[in-house]
Parts: structure tokens; C-alpha cells; sequence
């Protein structure tokens, strides 16, 4: 075991070498492009496949092909990147095919900025393309987690057969920090494909991979087997961190990096005396609903603090249901919110009680 110092970027393209991928397929767009310079050269390190497509929609029209001949592959992007994505984003749901796509987030809307934002949540938790589907939405938070999350991301994919996102932000992209790594790359195992475009290998009849079902009761037995699925995936694989939660009267929550923002933050509103803490949820889909209803019993209000206009916001309010009133306090466009102002919302909110 070895500790480097990495950029989150890297981390990214490391983790999934670890991961077992062998297949990336992408085109460069700040504040993410070191993940495809760094995949550029190590891919072939290990034997595997960097292309830079022409564009964000071949790439992701490439991983389709990839992911259905049977191979582990990923994608990665910033914000218009990914919108441009978002039908291929589609198919690959409505085929079932395993694949993983990375948000390095940036402003916006429209063109923005290259500077770090969180205002693509509603596109990745809320189905970004056309028809009813969902992603697994993972947010990582350090570095560290970044190498960790990448392994827990392509199993996810595998298991589910599924898109899964990895939903970061300029900050994670950009910073650097310490990691552990085996000082040996150890492939997993990775699990059998039969349902693979992959030749006849012995079948009587070649397997076709498709999301055109034009008989409209095909179709809707399709949604309801991915909504079944979807229901498993809820009850199996929600993922959060609670910090100082236990007694907290005023309860924080952000993803990413403004999770980082509002811990600090607890941490000094608790030296003051008042009780805070923390819910940071990991998978933003599914969203960790049943810890912000149980924290009803004690939390007398909620703080969302995001780098949007307060995207989350609404999936915390669903998940406290009326109970206690859910507040606000974001930068956007490629401004971060500083723990100081943040601290200062919770102070004037405590002392304005819950209303």
C-alpha cells in the first residue's frame, strides 16, 4: 500500500483502471479534460482502448457499442457535455446495458464557465433524456472516495445492468490530495455477459442488443421491469454518511464538495453550542429519503447548502413531508459557498427558531 498525491481527475481514471476497465471513449471539455490525458496513457499500459471521439455524441454512441458487445466501459464529461449525451444516455437504459458516465460539473446554464457548480442534479437524478428511467447517481466527496467509488460503480453497473453516473464538481476534479493505493493493479473478477453481442459462442440464435420497442405493450413491459428493478435498487443500495446526527437540532445536508463546506460548518456551530449535523447523501439516486424522515424526531429544521439554485432542495423537502420546514442557502453560476456565510445562516436561523 502506497500513498500518492493525486488530482481528483486522475483519481477518476485510476479508480476505474482498478475497476477493471479496459474501454474508454470520450472528448475533452474543462474542467474534466486531465481525466482523458491521463486514460490516454495509461490505457494502453494496461491493454486497453482510449479513443477521443469527434464529439460527446459519438463517445457515448461508442460506449453503447462497447457496453453491448460485453465490456467494461465508461465516459466522461462536464455539463454541455453531458447534455449532449443525454440521448444515448437513453438508449443505453432502455437497453439495459452496463456502462459508467462521469459529471465533472461546471456553470452554467448554457455555455457557463469552467469554474464549479452542482446545477446538474436535476438532469441526473431526475432522468436527463427522454422516457422514464432513472440512474444510479453517485457523489463522491474526496479523493479517496473518488478511487473507492469507481470500483462500487462499474459492480453497480454489472449488477443492474445499468448506466451508473459518478456526479462531481470542479473542486473534486481540480483539488489534490492523499491516497492509498495497492502498489499492485489487481483485476476483479468481472461477471459473465450471456446476454452480450459477443458472437454465438455456442448459442442457437445470436443475442441482439435493442431499445426500439415499437409494439406499445413491449414497451411498457420494458418500464415496468426497469421500475422493478429500479424498487430493488432503492431497497439495496441507498447510501449516506451521517455526522454528529444523534441529538441535532438543525440538520445540514449537501453532496460533494458542499457536503465538506457544511461539516466544517457543524464543527463550528457545535463549538458555539448549537446542536447541528450533518446528512451527506452518497447516492443522490437513489436519495437516502428514510434518514431525513427519522431525523423529524429530533432536527427542528433543515439546511440545504448547494453550489445551485437549490436543486436538492426538493427531494429533502419530499423526504421531511411538511414536518419541518427545509431552508436554503446556495451560490451558482461558479461560485462556492464559504463556511463563514454558511455559518452565519445557521446562527440567524437558530435564532429565529423554526417557523
Amino acid at each position: 500500500m502506497s500513498k500518492v498525491l493525486m488530482k481528483g481527475n486522475e483519481a477518476i481514471g485510476e479508480g476505474a483502471i482498478r475497476a477493471g476497465c479496459r474501454h474508454f471513449f470520450g472528448y475533452p471539455i474543462t474542467p474534466q479534460s486531465e481525466l482523458p490525458h491521463y486514460l490516454a496513457k495509461r490505457m494502453p499500459e494496461v491493454g486497453g482502448v482510449f479513443l477521443q471521439a469527434e464529439s460527446e455524441v459519438s463517445s457515448i454512441n461508442m460506449v453503447y457499442g462497447a457496453a453491448g458487445a460485453g465490456v467494461r466501459v465508461m465516459t466522461s464529461s462536464s455539463s454541455p457535455g453531458i447534455s449532449l449525451m443525454q440521448e444515448g444516455i437513453s438508449y443505453l437504459v432502455g437497453a439495459e446495458l452496463p456502462c459508467v458516465i462521469v459529471n465533472v460539473m461546471r456553470g452554467g446554464p448554457g455555455l457557463g464557465n469552467i469554474a464549479p457548480a452542482q446545477g446538474d442534479y436535476f438532469q441526473s437524478v431526475k432522468g436527463g433524456g427522454h422516457g422514464d428511467y432513472k440512474l444510479i447517481v453517485l457523489a463522491p466527496a474526496s479523493v479517496q472516495e473518488i478511487i473507492d467509488m469507481m470500483q462500487l460503480a462499474f459492480d453497480l453497473a454489472d449488477k443492474y445492468r445499468t448506466p451508473v453516473m459518478v456526479l462531481g464538481d470542479g473542486i473534486l476534479g481540480q483539488m489534490m490530495e492523499p491516497v492509498e493505493l495497492d502498489d499492485e493493479v489487481t483485476v476483479p473478477e468481472i461477471p459473465a455477459r450471456p446476454w452480450a453481442a459477443s458472437g454465438l459462442k455456442g448459442r442457437e440464435k445470436p443475442n441482439v442488443i435493442n431499445s426500439l420497442y415499437i409494439v406499445p405493450e413491449e414497451c411498457e413491459k420494458l418500464n415496468q421491469r426497469l421500475f422493478a428493478k429500479y424498487a430493488a435498487i432503492t431497497a439495496a443500495e441507498t447510501r449516506w454518511e451521517e455526522y454528529r446526527l444523534a441529538d441535532a437540532e438543525i440538520v445540514l445536508t449537501g453532496f460533494g464538495t458542499c457536503a465538506r463546506i457544511a461539516k466544517s460548518v457543524v464543527d463550528k456551530a457545535r463549538a458555539e453550542g448549537i446542536k447541528a449535523g450533518l446528512i451527506r447523501p452518497i447516492t443522490l439516486w437513489p436519495f437516502p429519503a428514510e434518514v431525513y424522515a427519522k431525523a423529524t424526531a429530533h432536527a427542528k429544521q433543515f439546511l440545504c447548502v448547494e453550489m445551485s439554485m437549490g436543486q436538492m432542495v426538493e427531494d429533502v423537502k419530499l423526504a421531511v413531508n411538511g414536518k419541518r420546514p427545509v431552508h436554503f442557502y446556495g451560490r451558482s453560476g461558479g461560485m462556492v459557498p464559504l463556511a463563514r456565510d454558511v455559518l452565519a445562516e445557521v446562527r440567524k436561523l437558530v435564532a429565529g427558531g423554526a417557523k
